[in-house]
């Protein structure tokens, strides 16, 4: 941010329409890649377990399983008319008995010998009655055993149901997996060619002035891997995810070391330059920028401070001269700086046109 904010004004605008131009092609790489990977044959294809089993015994077991449903749906409205049956004839059998009961309490009072036919007709009527309710209790009780060989058959329809699922599962699991790693392996080879381009481009073309389209690449490059690849990763065993984790980390933790190693070796080589070599290999806007956050531009240390709490003059790890007086002026400044803040005097060898911030402002 500091950087950023340094850079002239319409430097400022530039880098801001270089990252929009980087988005922008980052973008629509996006989409164009998304709609290649959605159209290539296999990677959307979809399996389901039914696909794997024995199509004869599942449609006898569909037929078998939907007879058993719509038998036991019959079975059950007829329990439950019969149940009606049932209570209705207890019930009329009850009130009946009730009231005979209480006739033959009044007709044992009188002794009256003529009730005695009427006593036969009402000890009939309830023999009918209680024989209609064993009826309707054996109705009952006949459904009763039909729904529960129904439940039965049922059961053994669903385990011979489970039995096929469990022989077609084993065949489905394969060809799952083997559906993964085409998935995967197709996207493998379509990402990798372009994080390897991607990372070239970072290694080789920041300097370039074709940067903006080479970092929107990249954007582009990280979007499929992190989006279209890494959540395609098999999981079996976790062997293909780690697998793939050790690689790309191994890789990584070369070109770190390397880039180090190349760092500290021209850092090494920087040094044994006189002030007035590094000075002109530095960009202008670098200096600026380094001095601004308390760091060495030839060392890239920090600038060490006075007893005063000021910054000295010169670096004490390399030497550098970090500030200077005006020549004119005297007033003391920044030793980068092309004209002298408090009078406005060009400084002494440097060129009256400040460097430009482009190259040494990328990022």
């Amino acid at each position: 941010m500091t950087m950023f904010k340094s850079l002239r004004v319409p430097a400022r605008l530039f880098q801001l329409a270089t990252w929009g131009v980087s988005v922008l092609f980052a973008s629509f790489l996006i989409g164009l890649g998304g709609k290649i990977v959605g159209d290539l044959p296999g990677v959307n294809q979809y399996l389901s377990l039914e696909q794997f089993l024995d199509p004869a015994r599942a449609a006898r077991g569909r037929t078998v399983h939907d007879s058993l449903q719509r038998v036991q749906l019959d079975l059950t409205e007829a329990r439950d008319r019969a149940s009606l049956r049932l209570i209705a004839a207890s019930n009329a059998y009850r009130a009946t008995r009730a009231s005979f009961e209480n006739w033959i309490a009044t007709r044992t009072a009188t002794t009256d010998p003529r009730q005695d036919p009427e006593v036969v007709r009402r000890t009939r009527e309830l023999d009918t009655l209680k024989s209609g309710e064993r009826s309707a209790q054996a109705e009952v009780d006949q459904i009763d055993a039909e729904l529960l060989r129904v439940s039965q058959a049922s059961e053994a329809q669903r385990r011979a149901d489970a039995e096929l699922e469990q022989e077609a599962r084993g065949r489905y699991e394969r060809a799952r997996f083997r559906q993964e790693l085409r998935v995967f392996a197709i996207r493998l080879a379509l990402t990798l060619p372009l994080l390897v381009l991607a990372g070239w481009l970072f290694a080789r073309k920041r300097q370039s002035q074709y940067w903006p389209l080479a970092r929107g690449f990249i954007l582009f490059a990280l979007f499929a891997f992190f989006v279209e690849l890494v959540p395609y990763l098999p999981s079996y065993g976790g062997y293909v995810r780690y697998g793939v984790g050790v690689i790309a980390s191994a890789l990584i933790g070369v070109y770190v070391i390397r880039a180090l190693q190349r760092y500290l070796a021209k850092r090494a080589e920087v040094e044994q330059q006189t002030e007035s070599e590094r000075r002109r290999a530095l960009g202008y806007e670098e200096a600026l920028r380094r001095v601004a956050t308390g760091v060495c531009p030839g060392c890239e240390r920090a600038i060490a401070t006075g007893d005063a709490g000021a910054p000295t003059n010169f670096c004490v790890h390399c030497g550098m001269t970090l500030f200077d007086n005006c020549g004119a002026c005297g007033t003391r400044k920044n030793a980068f700086y092309h004209y002298c803040p408090a009078c406005g005097a060009p400084t002494a060898g440097a060129s009256t046109t400040p460097a430009g911030p482009v190259a040494a402002g990328r990022s």
